[in-house]
């Protein structure tokens, strides 16, 4: 079998993704925003790589989701796409991009998977998006759903602050992971949920749930790449654990580089290259009558 034919194999698919809810295999996916990451990802053997408009915040320095737009997410897709080979991608589909109207919606999901290369799009909130993703769905691309804390209606809903914390507000999420899920997607993210409604939720699935500070009772987890590995400073969410602390050796790197120079003590003679006694010899000797014709 050729390498082609090995990798294709390997590919996350939905019908593998399926296969692992079916089978109680845990699901893995992360966040990424380029491709040193992608590359990454896909060598640890991540299931999903995520594109979420949370590099809005990580990346581009935007104090929340809502300013990106879908070209600066386009150009993060089309970097991670060229670093993965197996994991399944999917692209957020930024505030303001789909709200609309369900042609809005499908236009911008083309555009992420046509242009942008993601094997699916994610869309946040049930009611009207419920339509826009059954659009999109009937549009033959595959959609992920997004429930519970939704960045994107992060003031209509008091801040980034759990939900579903009483019954109402519990069962609307409920109501909301499987309207989307009678749309057709093929998984619902639910974030910031007690677990108890999740296991509750669980029960009643049977597309893929993914959890973000949901409990441990969802199909997978996700969390954001710089959240689990340290490189993000300031507050943390509650659900957050970070696996590495890569800022602070980032800090230490680049602290002792920063001495190294003022110190003249990089570059050392190992990091630099070498001229030829002979070609030296005849450069001077060049320089020098040039220097004497100028004169």
């Amino acid at each position: 079998m050729s390498a082609g034919g090995r990798d294709a194999a390997a590919r996350v698919t939905l019908t593998s993704l399926a296969a692992k809810k079916a089978a109680g295999e845990p699901i893995v996916m992360v966040t990424a925003y380029d491709h040193p990451s992608a590359r990454i990802a896909d060598e640890v053997g991540v299931d999903i790589v995520l594109v979420g408009d949370s590099a809005a915040n990580v990346v581009l320095g935007y104090e929340s989701t809502v300013p990106v737009s879908v070209d600066e997410l386009l150009v993060l897709v089309r970097a991670v796409r060229r670093g993965l080979r197996h994991p399944f991608l999917v692209a957020d589909l930024p505030f303001g991009s789909y709200e609309a109207s369900e042609e809005q919606a499908v236009r911008t999901a083309q555009r992420f998977v046509k242009e942008g290369g993601a094997d699916a799009v994610k869309l946040e909130r049930a009611g009207t998006s419920v339509d826009r993703a059954r659009a999109v769905v009937e549009a033959g691309i595959p959609v992920m759903g997004h429930v519970g804390l939704t960045p994107q209606a992060a003031t209509s809903l008091g801040g980034y602050r759990a939900q579903g914390r009483t019954a109402d507000q519990a069962e609307r999420v409920i109501d909301g992971a499987l309207a989307l899920q009678a749309a057709g997607c093929f998984a619902v993210v639910l974030e910031a949920v007690p677990a108890a409604v999740t296991e509750l939720l669980a029960p009643l699935t049977t597309c893929v749930t993914i959890g973000i500070g949901a409990g441990g009772a969802t199909d997978g987890q996700v969390l954001v790449w710089h959240d689990l590995l340290g490189l993000s400073d300031g507050h943390a969410a509650r659900f957050v654990r970070r696996f590495a602390d890569l800022r602070s050796e980032a800090v230490r790197g680049l602290t002792a580089y920063a001495d190294a120079v003022r110190q003249r003590e990089f570059p050392a003679v190992e990091h630099t290259y070498r001229l030829p006694r002979d070609e030296l010899a005849m450069l001077r000797t060049r320089l020098a009558e040039k220097s004497r014709l100028d004169g």
